[in-house]
């Protein structure tokens, strides 16, 4: 791929992506929501927390199983820590000093 590619691609999804966020401030307000539709959109940051997480934990290739590797003990490292202290920060800062060292000993 060439540069000029990957800059055309890069400017087309940023146009994508401004234009639905604007257009929904802009119009949103106006088109009524149910409270089905309302409700199931409270979960679609989890949900793409989610989608974008899993992956990086689990990594695998088509046919094969999920290979586990540091990053899914790091994760489970940093998920207990969140649990016993509540903080994003102790959460963040365990779970990236997890990763390296397993990355350092293995």
């Amino acid at each position: 791929m060439s540069v000029e590619y990957v800059l055309k691609a890069t400017a087309l999804m940023v146009l994508c992506a401004f234009i639905t966020r604007v257009g929904y401030l802009l119009i949103g307000g106006y088109i009524p929501l149910s409270d089905n539709v309302k409700s199931g959109l409270r979960y679609a940051p989890v949900a793409a927390l989610v989608a974008i997480i899993v992956p990086s934990l689990l990594p695998w290739a088509q046919g094969e199983i999920p290979r586990v590797g540091p990053e899914l003990f790091a994760g489970l490292v940093a998920g207990l820590a969140f649990f016993r202290f509540r903080s994003i920060l102790v959460l963040i800062a365990v779970g990236m000093g997890t990763l390296w060292l397993l990355r350092w000993v293995f």
